[in-house]
């Protein structure tokens, strides 16, 4: 892009801004996605002004991707301008955590991260002392002391009775998931089946960081637990390893949709992949990551210059 057509483009996202019309995003829309760092930070701008004006649905999901953008004032620009929708931009709180979590993120985008993750959830509490909940099972009306905790715990609205078996629930299925951890991987995480420790090792041989079995709020008050996250690439990998059991391919499938609604990237690994599951690990991380990978034995990671990693 020529250096007048990047001013003309950067003027006019930021006139739109100042413009409180309607009908501007669908020409924000395209200014998002445009090759320009600057333009595409000062649509963001733009459309954080437009809050309260635009579509705020359609907003947020233009303002989401670019929280993973290359430059770190297009992400800082974008935090700042999903603050300005409020309760609106709740799904993306998950994002805003994880991008203020990355080590490698900058100073400045954590903090304009951080309060638009404190606006959001204000002005969500605000909305939620006018509303009347109820119990997600016996569909009673619950009191807001029985929200808050039910919230806390579960990320679902439940009345006492009905948060009191849902723990016990919760509590003994926890429970079976830790003791079916007893195969131990070369740097000592404890895992469920040798799928898993395969997984495990070759991430750890590939130099690559992850946490293993963390629970995680992931869309709409739904909590998951995926197998491997690796933060450097907010990227979730899952082992299917009982792909011949009814109920657990159900399982499978609502656990995959929660990743799709929520726009996260997604490694899916199943048991007959295992005779080959280095090989298979690496070429699909090769797909998401972009990043060349030596051959299953040897450690070297090649990167691309462009290679897009998550807070670079």
């Amino acid at each position: 892009m020529n250096l007048a057509n990047e001013r003309a483009l950067a003027a006019r996202a930021k006139a739109l801004g100042e413009s409180a019309d309607i009908g501007a995003l669908p020409e924000l829309a395209a200014l998002v996605a445009s090759p320009s760092p600057l333009v595409r930070r000062l649509a963001a701008s733009a459309l954080g002004k437009l809050a309260g004006i635009v579509d705020s649905t359609a907003s947020v999901d233009l303002l989401r991707p670019l929280l993973a953008d290359a430059h770190p004032q297009v992400r800082q620009y974008a935090a700042k301008a999903l603050g300005a929708f409020g309760p609106e931009a709740a799904p993306v709180l998950a994002d805003l955590r994880d991008l203020y979590r990355n080590p490698a993120e900058k100073d400045y985008v954590k903090r304009s991260v951080a309060a638009a993750g404190k606006t959001i959830r204000e002005a969500l509490r605000i909305a939620e002392a006018s509303a009347v909940h109820r119990c997600a099972r016996c569909h009673r009306t619950v009191a807001a002391d029985e929200y808050a905790r039910a919230q806390k715990a579960f990320q679902r609205t439940y009345c006492d009775r009905c948060f009191d078996e849902v723990f016990l629930d919760r509590r003994n299925w926890e429970t079976r998931v830790e003791l079916n951890k007893t195969i131990r991987a070369a740097d000592g995480t404890v895992v469920q089946s040798e799928g898993e420790r395969i997984i495990a090792e070759e991430l750890k041989a590939l130099g690559i960081v992850y946490r293993y079995d963390n629970r995680f709020r992931i869309i709409k008050g739904y909590a998951i637990r995926p197998d491997f996250y690796l933060p450097e690439y907010d990227l979730y990998i899952e082992y299917w390893g009982m792909e011949g059991n009814l109920d657990y391919q159900i399982g499978m499938l609502e656990k995959r949709k929660l990743y799709q609604q929520a726009g996260k990237k997604l490694v899916s690994l199943y048991a007959r992949e295992k005779p080959r599951l280095r090989q298979a690990l690496r070429e699909k991380l090769a797909v998401h990551l972009r990043i060349e990978f030596a051959q299953p034995g040897a450690d070297a990671v090649k990167r691309p210059p462009d290679a897009k990693r998550v807070g670079r």
